[in-house]
């Protein structure tokens, strides 16, 4: 008798097939409609547990997307059927940087920069969406996230209603602010020699205007995985350059929606 093969663990489902929570509240920010229409002319897929597996669980997923995930391969690893507006957007950023880069996506520095893009954006939606979408499920999630890693940092909770007030006033500045912070600090981090020059890389990044939010973020996961997959380690130029044009334009996130959605 023929073996039955194995069904697979991980289902692979395309953006169509998904149910998308919270984007009412993303309505009014466009950059989002071109992260999204950008991710259904990509054919993007996610990966989902089969129904009733063990794999159905936050941590599960968290593991699989922090360990073993690469530039290319399926968007992300869901516990179901449902992804939240904000994923679709990190998700989207993340696909977006492995085309621009190509080859260099997989650099330590490639990696790095995606990752820095991806997860800097959060802080253009919260100054998008305080004051439009107040009911968010991703400010109900994000800004408490924040202020705890905030807090923790040392900032009270008078610095960090500022820091709010500067994404909502600024939140294209905010995001470059961010994304300069966490690419800095994880290039600097790969690339330190010992443990006294790590603990120099991130007392310093304690005193950008950003610092408080740094923990916010899974930097060990990030520095981890680009130190043992990055290929090739350190500086990479076109990676870099790719940077300095970020830093050089107005506007980053409409340099960015320029090259890379136009």
């Amino acid at each position: 008798m023929r073996d039955c093969p194995e069904m697979p663990l991980l289902r692979s489902l395309p953006l169509a097939e998904l149910t998308l929570d919270d984007e009412s509240s993303f309505r009014h920010v466009g950059l989002y409609r071109e992260l999204k229409d950008a991710m259904s002319k990509t054919g993007a897929r996610f990966l989902v547990p089969q129904p009733g597996s063990a794999l159905e669980r936050y941590e599960s997923a968290l593991l699989l997307n922090l360990a073993f995930w690469n530039p290319g391969d399926a968007i992300e690893v869901l516990v179901d059927e449902h992804l939240a507006a904000d994923q679709l957007a990190h998700g989207a950023w993340h696909a977006l940087a492995h085309r621009a880069l190509g080859e260099h996506a997989r650099s330590s520095d490639g990696l790095l920069l995606a990752e820095s893009i991806a997860s800097a954006f959060d802080v253009y939606l919260v100054g998008r969406l305080v004051g439009h979408a107040p009911d968010s499920g991703f400010l109900e999630t994000q800004v408490p996230a924040m202020r705890d890693a905030a807090e923790s940092a040392g900032l009270d909770d008078e610095g960090f209603e500022r820091m709010i007030e500067r994404m909502v006033a600024a939140p294209e500045a905010s995001f470059e602010s961010l994304r300069q912070l966490l690419f800095d600090t994880a290039t600097a981090l790969v690339g330190a020699a010992d443990l006294e020059s790590a603990a120099a890389v991130l007392a310093s990044a304690a005193t950008h205007p950003m610092g408080p939010l740094l923990h916010h973020y899974e930097l060990p996961s990030w520095v981890l995985y680009a130190r043992a997959y990055g290929a090739p380690l350190g500086p990479s130029a076109p990676v870099r350059a790719l940077d300095q044009e970020l830093r050089a334009a107005p506007d980053s996130l409409a340099w960015l929606e320029r090259a890379w959605l136009g």
